[in-house]
Formats: structure tokens, sequence, C-alpha cells
């Protein structure tokens, strides 16, 4: 789960990250009355789950509070990658001297937190892992242990040559391990963290996601899902059971199991299609799901077939089979469908599935080669 800036913010306040005060609008109003309070220059700040805000013109300094009021107008309602801006953050603006980028991730091929580092901060660390891949410094940290505070002031040498900053700088890392591990997040980033003329060492963005498995620890911070912010196909499959991730493609997938999903998602690649969705309706037999999973995928304009696959073990074919007829009656596709069917009580999914005339197919490699073809993609 992606949580906004300000929620960041307030959970890197929480575990002692040096961040500046800040507090958000909702209208121009607001923007005003908060630059008057600061009684200084002030960043206008759009709040939106995607990257590239600043240079959509989000992200903007304003030198007092009645263009703090104006900004604020231009930016509420815009769109940035296709979110729209409800919200801004007003944040007193900083006099800044350096950026430095320091991030904490999971990393699958060590199973272990891993913390960068980079001089290079104020730019996409993508961007700087491209063009100046000796700027970036990391550790692995052994997830028993935990960080030790000479392992983080190593890091910090790596961004500043002055003891004061490197042992604020150290302080910071240390505090951001802990919000790391503290709120099971699967990514924590500060970029930039920057020094000012008064030689202070100052979080002044944050970033933030949350492992969704962890979400039942943290009833305060699943509170923060900005659901009209999310993919409205997701946030109905979570509420469905399902797990959804929509993609560019036009091959709609239904598939149970997480690696039979890949692995199908994986052969419409390579028969040449592109999968409109990662779609796993999981172990239940529940034909309501199937239902749902349809409904989701039809609402997606790009798709031009659609792909059941299941496998059935303790899911039963006969009851996705049902699901399937109740959803060709609720919603009467008008794209072709094709299905593959194999496990427990398949044969009576097959009869059941005779009812809607569907094409189905023996094979894995076979119903993926189907549905390509009546895509009607070339």
């Amino acid at each position: 789960m992606k949580i906004h800036e300000y929620q960041a913010r307030e959970l890197f306040a929480r575990h002692g990250v040096p961040v500046p005060p800040g507090e958000t609008a909702t209208e121009p109003a607001q923007a005003f009355e908060l630059a008057e309070k600061y009684n200084c220059p002030v960043m206008v700040k759009s709040q939106v789950l995607v990257g590239g805000r600043g240079k959509a013109g989000g992200v903007k300094y304003a030198e007092n509070a009645e263009a703090a009021k104006i900004l604020a107008t231009q930016i509420l309602g815009m769109d940035i990658k296709g979110e729209k801006v409800n919200t801004v953050l007003v944040t007193p603006a900083e006099d800044i001297i350096s950026e430095s980028y320091v991030g904490i991730i999971l990393d699958r091929a060590t199973k272990s937190p891993v913390i960068m580092v980079s001089p290079a901060g104020g730019v996409d660390i993508e961007e700087v892992a491209a063009k100046t891949p000796e700027k970036i410094f990391k550790l692995v940290v052994d997830p028993v242990k935990g960080l030790k505070l000479f392992q983080a002031r190593n890091l910090a040498y790596k961004l500043y040559r002055d003891i004061n900053q490197v042992r604020q700088a150290a302080n910071a890392i240390m505090r951001l391990y802990d919000c790391f591990w503290s709120v099971d997040a699967s990514l924590v980033e500060i970029n930039p963290l920057i020094t000012n003329t008064d030689g202070n060492v100052v979080a002044i963005d944050a970033k933030i996601n949350i492992d969704d498995n962890a979400l039942f620890r943290h009833k305060d911070i699943a509170e923060m899902r900005d659901v009209e912010a999310e993919e409205p196909g997701e946030v109905r499959a979570r509420e469905g059971g399902l797990s959804f991730v929509k993609l560019d493609g036009n091959i709609g997938c239904i598939v149970n199991g997480a690696g039979l999903a890949m692995t199908t998602m994986d052969l419409v690649k390579r028969y040449g299609g592109e999968p409109a969705n990662f779609l796993d309706i999981g172990g239940s037999s529940n034909p309501e799901k199937v239902v749902t999973a349809m409904d989701i995928i039809l609402s997606d304009s790009n798709v031009r077939a659609i792909l059941i696959n299941i496998f059935g073990g303790i899911t039963r074919c006969d009851d996705v089979a049902n699901g399937i007829v109740e959803a060709f009656k609720r919603l009467n596709p008008s794209v072709p469908v094709v299905v593959r069917l194999t496990g427990t009580n398949e044969k009576e999914a097959e009869k059941i599935l005779k009812s809607v005339n569907l094409p189905s197919a023996d094979t894995l490699d076979n119903v993926v080669k189907k549905a390509i073809e009546l895509s009607g993609i070339e």
C-alpha cells in the first residue's frame, strides 16, 4: 500500500526522523492561512501517489501567503499521470545547501533490508543508477542483528564530510531503519535529505510503501489508504477477496494461484499477446468470486479476450464453472472467453459449461493460443 507524503512524514516523525513542519490543505484559502501561520516562504506540494509531480508542476515555491493561495488554486484539481490532486502539503521552504538520497528496500535476492545512499539526491535514483552508478552505496542489513550505529555512520560518511552532519545523517538513517522495520514497510525513501544554511540535516520529502499482508497489525496505517487514488479494479478486487493488478495488455486473465497466474501471463507474452492483468481468485470455490473477477476485467476497455485457467485442487472446477455461467447471465460478455478447467470435478465442470457453449482447451499452451487467436491480435 502506498501512502501520501504528508502521511509518510507523520510516520517518520513518530520514529524521530528529522522532518520540517507541514500541514495539508484542500482549499486555496487553507493554503493561505497555513502560509500566514508559518510566516515565511513555503512550498506548496501536490499529494499524489505517483512520481514526477515536480516536473509536472505539482511542487511550487511561494514567497508569501497570497502566492501560496494562487499556487494552491493552480495545483488543486491538476491531473498528474492520471491522478487528480485533491490535497496539497504546505511546508516552510528550506535554504538548501546540498541534497542526498537515502532509501531502504526489502531485497528478495538477499532476503534482507538493503540501505542505499547517494550524494546525488533530488533526482530519481534510477537515473543516478543509470548515469552514475558509482555514486550509489549499499548496505545489506542482517535482519536478526539489525542496523548498528557504526554501519549508519559509515553510510553517512559517503554523504558528508562535516562531522556534525555525519552524526545527524547517521541518526536519521538509524531512525529511518527503525521506521522501516516498525511499520512493516517494503520501501522507505528520503529524496532529498538536505542540509540547510543552519547546518542541519533534514528530510524534506518522504515516501513509504507498506506490505499489504502486514496491515492487520497496523490499523492506523490501514486507515491512511487513499481509495480514490487507487485503480478502481484493484479496490473492487480487494473488497472481493481477489488478488488483482492491472496491466497494459489486452488478454484478461482469471487464474487460481499466484504461480499459475505468473506462468499463464508469461505464456501469453511468449505467444505474442499482452496480459491485461494479474488476477488470482485464490483457493476458494465461491462462484461469486468468478463473477466479480469477470466484471472487473470487462470494465477494462483494452481487453479483447478473457482467458480462464483453473487447476482444481482445493478449488473445485464445478464451482468455478457455475461462477462462469452466472457471470454470463449477469454480464453478457462482449469479448470472447476461453476456458481451461482441470483437476477436482473437472468432468462436472465440463457439463456445466456446455450450457454457455464456451470454447475450451485441454492444455495450458493451447488455452493461451486460443485466447490470443480469439482476440484478433495479429
